[in-house]
């Protein structure tokens, strides 16, 4: 029994390599039929049997598992809000849900209805903790069905100042804003004295006067208070087209269609400069508010920058393909604002002599400018057309619709009264900040005039902005006023609403 026992050779184990080999065939011979293929991991049971230990496939499973990753990995550090935020969604919430229950309860359709159902099954007990200690969370979640869950947006625009919540949320319909009350502006003096259209007018620092030059040649200074005539100045050979009061020095600045720009001394009533360099008439000059400089534009359709004192022509200002009709100087950049009959507004880099921005939205030559005194805005017009622009970059705020002429006059003052004069006669008042037009009247040719000469040619506010003079074509000058008994019960507020529009 011994020697049989000791005869049988020991049997050796089977390799682990061989195994596993064997397992893997086994496994692939089991479930091959049901997950080898990629349609079968769409399918959660095999007819009759069913090898998954859930009803979930194990596509859906990994894709779930997938998404679940990542959004834990992006919003895991915006889980929960800011102690102010939450307090203050939580006071929020309940006048929310009072609205909510006044309306219709619509169900949110979204865009991919697969991923929508995955996201409803992903929750983490972090999740549970924060619902259950503040009441709310700004998980990604999709809401619930019914009355409580409605989104914000399901019964149309919802306003920002009452949402709950920090979420992106469409933005509210933009209402029209209700435009400020003015007082009618009525005729206060007609001036006469010019012999020819009044096409340049100028107020001096002190309010005490005001300059007019007018195609008879000459120019008029007048006493602001009474209109009596202070002084006549004779030296041009044409048309007076601008006029200019130096704030800094006794000085007067006009220019005019025979291609002259002169600077007069007030002190002595002569002229003491002339710049020279224009090609053509120039119809257009303003003082720099800061600096000793003088710029001037004109038919040669260049603007150009003159040294108040050396005289010398420090750039050209070339651009425009015509005449530049009107031109204006402020502080900060643009400090040169420029208008042409090319259709176009130019803004220009004083420093380096080049544009900074063209404005393309007329589609007729431009002959006004104005800059608004306190607001760093100003507006310009040409046929029909009034618009309204936001410095430095030049960005489009608004129309001021309905003055159908040619605009030939613009003038705003503090108290946000745009004036808009057209070369047939008509004369618009406007609110500036929403362009409600709230006076609207024609002017009166003096008599003697022909009804054709009833044409505005220029227009300007005192330093005070109570006053606005006129200058027009049948040779006079007239000053309108703000009617002083007028109330918003005696003349009421003439406006409404229209829908869609849009301030920008």
């Amino acid at each position: 029994m011994t020697d049989t026992i000791q005869s049988i050779a020991p049997v050796s184990p089977p390799s682990p390599t061989s195994l596993v080999r064997s397992s893997a065939k086994r496994t692939r011979e089991v479930f091959a039929a049901d997950f080898a293929s990629p349609s079968s991991l769409n399918n959660s049971r095999v007819d009759g049997y069913s090898f998954a230990p859930t009803i979930v496939s194990p596509r859906d499973l990994a894709d779930r598992i997938s998404l679940s990753t990542r959004i834990r990995s992006e919003y895991e550090h915006v889980r929960e809000l800011p102690p102010a935020l939450a307090a203050k969604q939580a006071n929020a919430a309940a006048s929310a849900a009072a609205r909510r229950k006044k309306t219709k309860a619509q169900d949110e359709q979204p865009s991919d209805a697969r991923s929508a159902k995955m996201i409803e099954g992903i929750a983490t007990r972090s999740e549970a903790r924060s619902l259950s200690a503040v009441g709310t969370s700004t998980a990604l979640t999709v809401r619930g069905k019914g009355g409580a869950g409605v989104p914000p947006n399901a019964n149309g625009p919802t306003l920002q100042r009452d949402n709950p919540s920090s979420s992106l949320i469409r933005r509210d319909v933009l209402r029209q804003p209700r435009p400020e009350w003015h007082a009618p502006w009525k005729l206060m003096r007609v001036i006469s004295g010019h012999l020819g259209w009044v096409r340049s007018l100028a107020v001096e620092p002190g309010n005490q006067w005001f300059a007019s030059g007018a195609g008879d040649r000459t120019i008029k200074i007048w006493d602001l208070a009474s209109g009596n005539l202070r002084l006549t100045l004779t030296g041009h050979i044409s048309t007076v087209r601008g006029l200019a009061v130096s704030p800094r020095h006794p000085y007067l600045f006009s220019c005019g269609e025979d291609k002259m720009v002169k600077c007069w001394d007030l002190e002595t009533n002569k002229v003491i400069r002339h710049y020279h360099g224009h090609l053509s008439g120039v119809y257009t000059l303003d003082l720099h508010p800061t600096l000793d400089i003088l710029v001037t534009g004109g038919r040669d359709g260049v603007a150009r920058v003159w040294d108040m004192r050396t005289r010398s022509n420090i750039h050209v200002l070339s651009g425009h393909n015509q005449t530049v009709t009107a031109l204006k100087c402020q502080e900060a950049d643009p400090q040169v604002i420029t208008t042409s009959l090319d259709t176009t507004v130019r803004m220009w880099d004083l420093a380096a002599g080049k544009t900074m921005g063209v404005l393309t939205h007329h589609k007729k030559g431009v002959r006004a400018l104005c800059t608004h005194p306190t607001e760093f805005t100003f507006a310009t017009g040409s046929t029909g057309s009034i618009k309204q622009w936001k410095c430095p970059e030049g960005a489009f705020m608004q129309n001021f619709e309905g003055h159908n002429s040619i605009i030939n006059a613009l003038a705003v003052n503090e108290d946000n009264v745009l004036f808009s004069g057209g070369d047939n006669g008509t004369i618009s008042f406007w609110d500036w900040k929403t362009g409600h037009r709230f006076q609207t009247q024609d002017s009166i040719a003096q008599p003697g005039s022909l009804d054709a000469e009833a044409g505005l040619m220029s227009s300007t506010f005192d330093k005070t902005g109570l006053r606005l003079i006129c200058g027009e074509a049948d040779k006079t000058i007239k000053v309108w006023k703000m009617d002083d008994e007028a109330t918003p019960e005696t003349h009421p507020l003439d406006w409404k609403p229209t829908l869609g529009r849009q301030r920008f």
